[in-house]
C-alpha cells in the first residue's frame, strides 16, 4: 500500500477546474477538486441527484446556494448539500490553488 498526499501532484493546468477520483464504490464517490480561479459559469447552478459533503483544504471559495444565500468558505470549512440543492461556485481564489475534498453519495 502507498500512501499519497492531497496537496502534491497538483494539475498544472490552471486555465480550467479539475476534478479526480480518489475512490469510489457503489453508493459513494470521493474526489479531489483543484480549482485556480473558476466559478460557475454565469446562470447555471449544480443540481444534483446525489448528496455532497465538501471540505475546504486550501484557498477560498464562495458559494450561493439556492434559498440559503452566499457562503464563504476558508479551509477546514465544510458542508452537506443534499440532492438537488442547487448550488453555485461564485468565486475561487484567484491567486494559486483552491483544493476542496468532496463525497458524493447515494440516497
Amino acid at each position: 500500500m502507498i500512501g499519497q498526499n492531497l496537496f502534491t501532484c497538483l494539475p498544472i493546468d490552471v486555465e480550467r477546474e479539475h476534478f479526480e477520483t480518489l475512490h469510489q464504490g457503489s453508493a459513494f464517490r470521493l474526489e479531489r477538486i483543484v480549482s485556480y480561479g473558476q466559478a460557475t459559469a454565469s446562470g447555471e447552478w449544480y443540481d444534483q441527484d446525489q448528496g455532497e459533503w465538501v471540505v475546504l483544504l486550501k484557498g477560498s471559495a464562495s458559494l450561493l446556494i439556492e434559498g440559503d444565500g452566499k457562503l464563504d468558505l476558508l479551509p477546514g470549512d465544510y458542508l452537506y448539500l443534499p440532492p438537488h440543492k442547487r448550488h453555485r461556485v461564485e468565486c475561487t481564489h484567484a491567486e494559486g490553488e483552491t483544493i476542496w475534498l468532496a463525497l458524493h453519495h447515494a440516497i
